[in-house]
């Protein structure tokens, strides 16, 4: 008879090992083993496939039915997206909410998830069921909570919507009882880590317990055509806590960040298999709540009218939305054997690459010069269009000099000192046009698009740093 067994999974990264260690062999984790107990399969008998001769085995499969179909045999029903209320929810979902999907929202603790999925649980209830499982918190809590919020808003401050439903509920089979005997249009689940389910030994927040809740929700979501919003909890890693299957699972992946000093937050899409992955939204967080920001460029450029030495100003691409960013830089001797380096919003090893592509073919001396670069708002700008405004944003404040204002920067910065070519060049200067700037910087041998922009083409960073630096010293 076959026995039972037990495995030990890594609570951060779901990695499986057949003992127990202190540290995850994998995630390096310590203390993040959890034992599973995993339940015999019962053999079942086969007849022998040699017991068979050709003919009964040709017969019984020309009998069978067969299953798989062509794209033309497949009938197409199409739905209609459900809008959510938040024009920037609905653009990070791709243009609305899907019928029947699973969408897993992940942020950091108080950054407004909560808050976020309440409202437009609010919004939507105007005109279908919604169903609020608040796993964490009381029916009062949340209702206080609503009122702080003044929800509502296109009605009445403080009023909240008839067919919105609470259910203060931990049980993963409760839980499903009510949203097959309610069928709301869209269900919220917050948090997945609070849910349990019975048939498991193991405590709410583990491996198991969430990716057997994760898979019950997603059957129930996928029969009964309704649409599922899972807030999930970050580790200090900053990624969404329990094994990887749970991104897996669901349709789309949602990180809602955000500075706690600052009033804005981001709604960033990481997966999304009916839209547009990394696509953005901007929220600012006021006393009644989060309110949607229409030009988020605005957010993110600084005074103009100021002229400071070291300041550039890009034009990034999130997903299919140009955001204007200002970048900030500060280059002054070291006091230290070695120089330090520092930056906010921009990635760190990108950093160093453009320092040495500009002592290297620029023969500017930064080895024993402290450099620091950040985004204006905070905001992380990871591609590589940004390399321009980096570079001479380093370069202005080396030689004290200022860019000038009007002036945008376009260009990946290769390892040989070239400006290569980016993507969306079309789409980056009409909003840098929109905003009022008047001249851009872009690489050489791209399509000019006629935005009313005056455009420079660049090759080299040598040349781009003697175009942009036209301005005498601060």
């Amino acid at each position: 008879m076959p026995k039972t067994r037990s495995i030990y999974v890594c609570n951060q990264c779901g990695a499986e090992s057949p003992q127990h260690f202190g540290k995850c062999p994998v995630c390096g984790s310590w203390n993040s083993l959890v034992e599973q107990t995993i339940a015999p399969i019962e053999p079942t008998t086969r007849p022998s496939a040699r017991s068979r001769s050709s003919r009964q085995h040709k017969s019984a499969t020309a009998t069978q039915p067969r299953l798989a179909l062509t794209f033309e045999q497949i009938q197409e029903h199409p739905q209609a997206r459900i809008p959510s209320g938040f024009d920037e929810l609905d653009r990070v979902l791709g243009g609305g909410i899907v019928p029947g999907s699973l969408v897993l929202v992940g942020g950091d603790p108080g950054i407004g998830k909560s808050t976020l999925l309440l409202q437009a649980a609010n919004q939507l209830a105007q005109a279908a069921p919604v169903l609020y499982v608040c796993a964490e918190e009381s029916g009062q809590q949340v209702k206080l909570r609503s009122q702080r919020l003044e929800m509502g808003q296109e009605t009445k401050p403080g009023s909240i919507a008839k067919n919105l439903y609470l259910l203060p509920e931990t049980d993963l089979e409760t839980i499903l009882m009510e949203i097959e005997s309610l069928r709301p249009q869209v269900a919220v689940i917050d948090s997945i880590q609070a849910l349990f389910y019975g048939a498991l030994t193991s405590a709410p927040g583990s491996v198991a317990q969430v990716r057997e809740c994760t898979s019950a929700l997603m059957q129930v979501a996928k029969r009964e055509n309704i649409s599922l919003f899972i807030v999930g909890h970050v580790t200090k890693e900053g990624a969404i806590a329990g094994p990887k299957v749970l991104e897996h699972l669901v349709d789309t992946v949602l990180y809602f960040e955000g500075d706690r000093f600052a009033s804005h937050r981001l709604l960033r899409s990481v997966k999304n298999r009916f839209g547009a992955t990394h696509e953005l939204g901007v929220f600012e967080m006021v006393d009644r709540g989060l309110e949607e920001v229409r030009n988020p460029s605005e957010l993110f450029l600084g005074n103009r009218e100021e002229k400071v030495p070291g300041v550039a100003t890009i034009v990034a691409c999130e997903g299919t939305r140009p955001l204007v960013v200002e970048l900030q830089s500060l280059v002054s001797p070291t006091s230290y054997s070695s120089p330090r380096r520092s930056t906010t919003g921009i990635e760190y090893n990108r950093l160093l690459q453009i320092l040495a592509v500009l002592e290297k073919r620029v023969g500017i001396p930064l080895s024993k010069l402290d450099a620091y670069v950040a985004s204006s708002g905070g905001l992380n700008v990871a591609e590589p269009a940004a390399d321009l405004g980096i570079a001479i944003a380093v370069a202005a404040s080396f030689r004290d000099r200022i860019v000038d204002p009007e002036l945008v920067l376009i260009g990946e910065v290769g390892l040989g000192g070239q400006v290569r070519p980016v993507s969306q060049l079309e789409l980056r200067l009409k909003e840098a046009a929109k905003l009022g700037f008047k001249r851009a910087l872009i690489p050489k041998g791209q399509k000019l698009p006629n935005v009313g922009l005056e455009v420079t083409e660049v090759g080299r960073v040598v040349d781009a740093i003697a175009t942009a630096l036209t301005s005498g010293p601060a």
